[in-house]
């Protein structure tokens, strides 16, 4: 109709937003690993009377493996349980949480209907829960590479010092591997503890991990 304004459908940038910018800051943050990592590495070689290892060299260091994936680790796995542990769990006041009592059915926006859904059966069971399954996947997978990666940077290190190199089920028994995988996890912990709790008393303006500005503290749920 004349005079009306036709809305027009977001841009690629705008309808990707979120994602683009966060892994615009994975890449920048991920570069600056590498470049300060292997700098620390060279460092320690120089010092060693070894040779500097070249890029390509690098990326296959056990320092930057097991760095790398010790990292990864901590975030799928934190990501992971927390997925789990709200389909059960509640805290009273927390934006984080599901709200006690009658929930109302989700809103669901007209459009396709995911095709898992439409076959039904373990199809669909298996869909229903393949967030959390993609999520402790890839903490498996981070697992096994920083196992492998912290294996290679302490045999390395063991050489160098003319000691016995454990086997690699040997070293899942090394308080090292382990002190370096609990001081993530715990630090993961902590920051999901805080958002869920921080949430109950404190707001962001227009994020959907806070409740209504206005929203009481013992409103639970965003």
């Amino acid at each position: 109709m004349e005079g009306e304004s036709v809305s027009e459908a977001p841009g690629f940038v705008r309808r990707n937003g979120l994602s683009l910018v966060l892994l615009a800051l994975f890449l920048a943050s991920f570069a600056g690993q590498a470049i300060s990592g292997r700098m620390v590495l060279n460092r320690e070689r120089l010092a060693e009377g070894e040779p500097p290892v070249g890029w390509l060299q690098y990326f296959g260091e056990g320092q930057f493996v097991s760095a790398t994936f010790e990292n990864w680790e901590s975030e799928f796995l934190q990501m992971g349980v927390y997925v789990l542990l709200t389909v059960w769990l509640r805290q009273w006041g927390s934006a984080e949480s599901r709200p006690f009592g009658k929930e109302p059915p989700p809103e669901i926006e007209p459009g396709p209907t995911p095709w898992p859904v439409k076959v039904g059966g373990w199809v669909r069971k298996l869909y229903e829960n393949s967030l959390s399954i993609a999520l402790l996947g890839l903490f498996a997978c981070a697992f096994v590479g920083h196992w492998l990666g912290s294996w290679e940077q302490n045999a390395e290190e063991m050489r160098r010092n003319g000691e016995a190199v454990p086997s690699h089920l040997a070293y899942l028994a090394d308080p090292q591997f382990w002190f370096e995988s609990f001081q993530n996890w715990q630090s993961e912990f902590l920051a999901v503890f805080a958002l869920v709790m921080l949430s109950i008393v404190l707001r962001q303006h227009d994020s959907p991990q806070s409740k209504p500005v206005e929203a009481p503290h013992s409103q639970t749920g965003a």
